[in-house]
């Protein structure tokens, strides 16, 4: 499959200078600039010292931890937590692992509902401690007291601060494997992680090599590493963190996620948080400049967040409030993509999004910045684009071409199914079968790359 060089993993976009500035830009602060950058800096040596007292408490816990326990009949029970931002997310995720033979039972701390799910058991932190110390520290809590009274044979959590670290640390502690999940690529480490979408790390502001460094070694230190796409990977083994590396994307309810059998009543398709990081603004030009070309093009944004208000202020700036619908939460977005033409995304930062899966399964052609992962979905030129020029010059040409060619977006649907198949839950949970045996029954840690 033919696929433009990916250059994201190694140096981010930035974002383009934007006509509005309120969109997207970084919250004022009080403190003056001097005030502010001491802030910084003392922050910058804070991390510095807990990822060093993570590397001491690490040390004593394989010294004075229990052995690995062995699987009971061959299945094992695991244990996860992270911070959820939707029903499909999760499920996508859950169900695949839930479903895989080597698997007893997932148990899964969130303060996110859980949808009803075969061999899954949803915990939740009760309600006085939330309101004691917050949903997080809550949430951790109860994750620590689950893995010491529970002692599940795998212990995961999802991106690496503070779900993974924690994570490693309970598995050492209660004689299990450890599990992480990097579902938000090179940027949760990238610069010491100022790209991720990270509240603490984004207080570091400037980047800073060695908490990187830091970020980066404490990688070796899981039984086993799942990512979303290849360039995670790639981005461990060229800074030589030995490991073993499954990349797993995550599984489409293929139930939910079909064609559709009615003209579509959408021209463009974005789902996504309104976060800066998803670059809406960067859409929303887009849209402006297509409609030039395309009068009465129509466009759905489905989700919501910090700057839907923001948004809509542009839209009616950019005069396209005719075009452009802000459709908010949607549980059923499968509905909603089936009503449309074509996906895009306009990210300065991904992993190998489960939204441009969920898309692609429902038979949509994708244009996306080429950025993180997507290139492992998306093949230029045959089943969608892939943008290098985060501009909307440089993405409304494509929107155009297929907009105005039906042959040729029809044969780029039929190409987006095909891409699609291979993250049919069934397919998935095999991939899981193969994972958690080998991550359960393995005798001392070793380079391992699975693709």
């Amino acid at each position: 499959m033919t696929k433009l060089v990916n250059t994201a993993i190694m140096a981010p976009h930035p974002a383009p200078a934007a006509a509005e500035p309120d969109v997207g830009a970084p919250a004022s602060t009080a403190c003056p600039p001097q005030q502010v950058r001491w802030h910084h800096g003392a922050f910058r040596y804070v991390l510095r010292g807990v990822l060093h007292l993570y590397e001491f408490l690490m040390a004593v816990a394989r010294r004075i931890g229990p052995r690995p326990r062995t699987l009971n009949n061959g299945r094992g029970d695991v244990l996860l937590t992270g911070s959820f931002y939707s029903e499909n997310w999760i499920t996508a995720h859950l169900r695949p692992i839930a479903a895989s033979r080597s698997c007893r039972r997932v148990w899964i701390v969130s303060t996110f509902p859980i949808p009803p799910t075969p061999k899954v058991v949803a915990i939740y932190p009760p309600d006085w401690l939330r309101r004691m110390l917050g949903d997080v520290p809550a949430r951790l809590l109860t994750f620590i007291w689950t893995g010491l009274r529970r002692r599940p044979h795998v212990v995961g959590g999802f991106h690496l601060l503070v779900n993974g670290l924690l994570a490693s640390l309970l598995a050492r502690t209660v004689g299990a494997r450890s599990l992480y999940f990097c579902v938000g690529g090179p940027m949760e480490m990238l610069d010491g992680g100022i790209w991720a979408e990270n509240r603490v790390f984004g207080r570091l502001k400037q980047p800073d090599a060695a908490i990187e460094q830091q970020l980066v070694r404490t990688v070796g230190n899981f039984d086993a590493v799942v990512t979303m796409g290849t360039g995670a990977v790639r981005f461990f083994h060229q800074r030589g963190v030995p490991g073993r590396y499954h990349v797993v994307s995550g599984g489409i309810d293929t139930t939910r996620f079909h064609p559709g059998g009615t003209d579509p009543t959408y021209d463009l398709i974005l789902v996504g948080r309104l976060a800066p990081v998803k670059r809406i603004d960067l859409f929303l030009r887009t849209v402006q400049r297509v409609a030039n070309a395309y009068p009465g093009v129509r466009a759905a944004i489905v989700g919501d967040g910090e700057e839907r208000a923001a948004l809509e202020n542009l839209a009616q700036r950019l005069d396209i409030t005719g075009n452009v619908a802000f459709l908010g939460h949607q549980r059923d977005t499968g509905t909603w993509l089936r009503r449309a033409r074509v996906f895009m995304l306009t990210s300065r930062s991904e992993g190998l999004a489960l939204s441009l899966m969920e898309a692609m399964a429902c038979g949509l052609p994708a244009i996306v910045t080429d950025v993180g992962d997507l290139a492992d979905l998306v093949d230029h030129g045959a089943n969608g684009y892939l943008i290098r020029e985060h501009s909307p010059e440089a993405l409304a040409d494509p929107i155009v071409e297929l907009l105005t060619d039906e042959s040729k977006r029809a044969a780029f649907a039929q190409a987006a199914l095909r891409s699609a198949a291979r993250y049919a839950p069934a397919a998935v949970a095999g991939r899981w079968d193969t994972i958690l045996h080998d991550v359960v029954t393995q005798t001392e840690p070793e380079t391992h790359y699975d693709l």
